[in-house]
């Protein structure tokens, strides 16, 4: 009986807090579809309206240059993931397989860099980024991405458990190093890079702090700091609809992205943090 209780109980904890997670973007898509005189009535959610939600979508995508902005994003993401899996898969298969000397110190630095956030090397990088005169660029957004700690340490975990024998055998075969790499490890490693490029895309989508440093034209902001500028702008002070609509739309990519990778990333978390 005690186990039958907390297993119910455990089961209402993690109902509730699936409610609190996904009821906030709930709010947001019903503030998108309603009126803005229905917003401020008192309703746990606005009564959607056909011509409201037109309304408030044509505000969003005609008032400031969005979809440009949904597109810095996925460029700026791409870039980031496919260099960020460019050096982390190499970096992670030399700390996994390869013997050299210092191979536990740079492995220490690793776990190290996880814990430092980017607020922390970030004037730095600003000043050298400015010097360069690189400001208000894809390079600006990309550059100090580029070496992922956490991606270096995540192949690192699943290419530690690749079966010595298998490699050797590569050796005998004619694999140099990084033929091995892009050839054998990477194509198993899947589960892996679905995980890394999830959580990659997610945090670089979202990403206010550095594109707020690095641009100030409109036309080089992403999708949060356009966000940010279109409910600073004059137009749209106290449009609420047409903001959630603006959420909306930058949220969905995401949203769809997630519902098709979760079992990948679960996959993948699950067997690197078992290796």
């Amino acid at each position: 009986m005690s186990r039958r209780l907390a297993s119910a109980l455990g089961n209402l904890l993690l109902i509730a807090a699936a409610v609190a997670t996904v009821l906030p973007f709930v709010y947001m898509i019903a503030v998108s579809l309603a009126a803005q005189g229905t917003v401020y009535e008192g309703s746990l959610l606005p009564s959607p309206s056909l011509s409201a939600a037109r309304d408030n979508y044509a505000f969003a995508l005609t008032q400031v240059p969005l979809l440009r902005y949904m597109l810095n994003g996925a460029v700026v993401c791409g870039a980031i993931l496919v260099l960020q899996v460019l050096i982390a898969a190499p970096a992670g298969y030399a700390l996994a397989k390869l013997p050299f000397f210092g191979r536990p110190v740079l492995f220490a630095a690793v776990v190290l860099g996880l814990m430092i956030p980017m607020q922390v090397p970030a004037i730095p990088l600003y000043v050298a980024i400015a010097h360069l005169g690189l400001l208000n660029s894809y390079t600006a957004l990309v550059a100090p991405f580029v070496v992922s700690v956490f991606g270096i340490f995540l192949f690192r975990q699943f290419f530690a458990s690749y079966p010595d024998e298998v490699l050797d055998a590569a050796r005998l075969d004619g694999f140099s190093e990084f033929a091995i790499v892009w050839r054998l490890m990477l194509p198993a490693a899947w589960p892996a890079v679905a995980a890394f490029a999830t959580i990659s895309v997610i945090a670089h989508w979202n990403d206010l702090y550095w594109p707020l440093v690095v641009v100030t034209r409109a036309d080089m902001m992403t999708p949060p700091l356009g966000l940010a500028a279109f409910r600073a702008s004059g137009e749209s002070v106290g449009n609420v609809g047409a903001l959630m609509a603006g959420g909306v739309m930058v949220t969905a990519p995401l949203v769809v992205g997630f519902v098709f990778a979760q079992r990948h990333l679960i996959r993948g978390l699950t067997l690197a943090a078992g290796k």
